[in-house]
């Protein structure tokens, strides 16, 4: 008895020194923070030329870039409106997708991102990270950009499932069970990434998985428990991150992993960070040229960058350079511009070559 007492003593002690705030029900957040029909529209477009271009149909290259996370909403909108110009000088060659991370996973601890901690002072208002990733998110689609984000947390998903037009699951969690269910439930194409170590198959496995259906346990956008009737995500693909040991973005790589899956090689996206850059953002334009020179063997549909208004990254501080990321380094603006520039140039010469 005196053993059950105590347990139940210890139990009671750290029942009580946690806490817990109730946030905004999904639909209450929609309703407060609402999505235009015409909005609506334009994602379901964007969505649309996504999966035709990961189909092959729309050849252009699909390039998803900007920060590593998003921290600061002034400077995401500035870098949202540089990339909308440089949108149309490259439409021809390429469809630019920005990148919105509110999510950041951590291999111990640290800053989580802006949905969970918005004022970067630790006091981690949720129910702000919310409201303030929602109205952000409709800004930038506003200005007529499609957005992508990593899908960590699944409860999230209710939040911001009508506006992404692209997703990803990391390279930590395309083996979680509960990420796969929950991708073969969103409206959206969705890329697993292969895992740390390498391992093509986790990834492979998580894009058979969330292309069928599945019945789990998840969130009503009353925010009831609920069960979840998908119907399977039929424009699932493959995100080549590289891994701890080196990248695996070249042709000689990519022929290794069509063989593992039989030429059945889903559609596929290469971060060019990561891995594949040995975590130097200043190498992604390496990356991203071999890539492109590659292209009419390799078929890659699309890249990601990390990037933002200014090169590399900083410690969050009450004095931070503003449009540096918080996160993982960046390449800053103007060198960005210049590679994506070249790139729809080198891209152009290769059409050209096609149609003598």
């Amino acid at each position: 008895m005196n053993a059950l007492n105590t347990a139940l003593q210890q139990t009671q002690a750290t029942t009580t020194s946690s806490t817990e705030t109730i946030l905004s029900l999904p639909h209450q957040l929609k309703k407060q923070l609402p999505l235009s029909a015409n909005l609506a529209a334009q994602i379901e477009q964007h969505r649309t030329t996504i999966e035709n271009i990961l189909n092959g149909v729309d050849p252009r290259l699909m390039v998803i870039t900007g920060p590593c996370s998003i921290h600061d909403p002034i400077a995401a909108l500035e870098y949202a409106e540089k990339l909308i110009e440089l949108q149309a000088q490259v439409s021809d060659q390429i469809f630019l997708v920005m990148r919105t991370y509110i999510e950041k996973p951590r291999t111990t601890v640290g800053w989580k991102g802006y949905m969970y901690d918005p004022t970067l002072d630790g006091s981690s208002n949720m129910q702000l990270g919310l409201e303030k990733s929602r109205e952000l998110y409709l800004q930038i689609i506003e200005k007529g950009l499609p957005i992508a984000s990593e899908i960590l947390s699944p409860m999230a998903t209710a939040y911001f499932n009508d506006l992404l037009a692209w997703g990803a699951i990391g390279a930590r969690t395309s083996e979680s069970q509960i990420h796969r269910e929950i991708s073969s439930h969103m409206p959206y194409s969705i890329g697993f990434k292969n895992g740390t170590d390498g391992s093509i198959q986790i990834a492979l496995d998580a894009i058979q998985s969330a292309s069928n259906s599945h019945q789990f346990m998840g969130m009503s956008q009353s925010g009831l428990p609920c069960v979840l009737n998908s119907v399977g995500n039929p424009k699932a693909h493959l995100i080549l991150r590289g891994s701890n040991s080196g990248p695996n973005y070249q042709l000689a790589e990519i022929e290794k992993i069509r063989e593992k899956a039989k030429g059945e090689l889903p559609a596929l996206v290469i971060d060019c960070s990561h891995g594949n850059s040995h975590k130097d953002p200043l190498k992604q334009p390496e990356v991203l040229r071999t890539i492109v020179a590659q292209r009419v063997k390799t078929h890659v549909r699309g890249v990601m960058l990390e990037s933002h208004l200014v090169d590399g990254n900083q410690k969050i501080s009450c004095d931070m350079t503003y449009g540096q990321s918080v996160t993982d380094g960046c390449l800053g603006w103007d060198k960005t511009t210049t590679l994506i520039q070249q790139i729809a140039n080198d891209l152009r010469t290769v059409s050209l070559k096609r149609s003598a």
